[in-house]
């Protein structure tokens, strides 16, 4: 399990749960937990943190082996508006502590995102959040909040995939003791799982493409968290155990990153949502 920078420890990998909403993202979620989860990520503007509460709460899985994470929205950024937003995500969440709060992008047009996270650092004292950290930050950001508040951020949620490895910012984080966690880890749409070096790993060890790239993410130290509604494919993706990866073999997945493989475009410096 990876360590964090406050002491702290997350599972290597998680359960993403966009767009799983109402009883039926319920339902996947407590697959989920059942299969064998214990990071489970949320955010306010995925609209399901009703959702996750009730299986946290219906699952037989002990609360303190769920690490819980949700996001704070943009159009909460800001010191008050932080403490009001956490308040609003512990009530629909139905939890009195949250595991792993993360900002859910910079927005740096409004420029509050400083403010936010001193907020946080409170409600991390405070005892009502385990571990504080971002999304979708870049060095430059991540350096400004922990010049300011004196804490480094424990985690940076960002989009990393084959055709965008982030190498530069993994390398920061290393840097930094700041863990990496790997949003669209399998790429979405993009033939990420069609790529020669992905197809040849999978052939080689007899695992199904998109296990060799969730165990791609591991072993260059990245938390990846896929998403999946259906209980044989959620089985799937968390049974990396059995193979490794050699070294070549990753390097060619690595290889595989593009200029312009962002899945939509968004660079945290311009791509800003409330």
């Amino acid at each position: 399990m990876p360590a964090l920078n406050d002491g702290t420890t997350i599972p290597d990998i998680g359960f993403g749960t966009y767009p799983l909403r109402g009883e039926e993202g319920t339902d996947a979620i407590l697959s989920a937990l059942d299969v064998g989860y214990r990071l489970i990520d949320s955010a306010v503007n995925y609209r399901n943190e009703d959702a996750v509460g009730r299986a946290v709460a219906r699952t037989g899985v002990p609360r303190d082996e769920i690490v819980v994470t949700t996001k704070i929205p943009g159009r909460d950024h800001g010191y008050d508006e932080t403490l009001a937003s956490f308040e609003r995500s512990a009530a629909a969440l139905g939890l009195d502590t949250i595991d792993l709060y993360l900002i859910h992008w910079p927005n740096p047009s409004v420029d509050r995102f400083v403010d936010t996270f001193r907020a946080m650092v409170r409600l991390k004292e405070e005892g009502r959040v385990r571990s504080i950290g971002v999304s979708n930050f870049t060095p430059e950001f991540l350096t400004r909040v922990a010049d300011a508040t004196g804490v480094m951020p424990a985690v940076n949620q960002v989009e990393l995939h084959p055709f965008f490895p982030q190498v530069e910012l993994r390398a920061f984080h290393a840097e930094h003791d700041i863990v990496t966690e790997s949003w669209s880890p399998l790429g979405k749409g993009a033939p990420v799982k069609e790529s020669a070096p992905v197809v040849a790993a999978a052939e080689a060890h007899g695992v199904t493409p998109a296990r060799v790239i969730l165990r791609w993410h591991q072993q260059i130290g990245a938390v990846p968290i896929p998403k999946s509604g259906n209980p044989a494919r959620q089985r799937e993706n968390l049974d990396l155990g059995g193979f490794t990866l050699a070294d070549d073999e990753v390097e060619a997945i690595t290889a595989l990153g593009r200029p312009d493989g962002r899945l939509f475009g968004a660079d945290p410096n311009t791509h800003e949502e409330m």
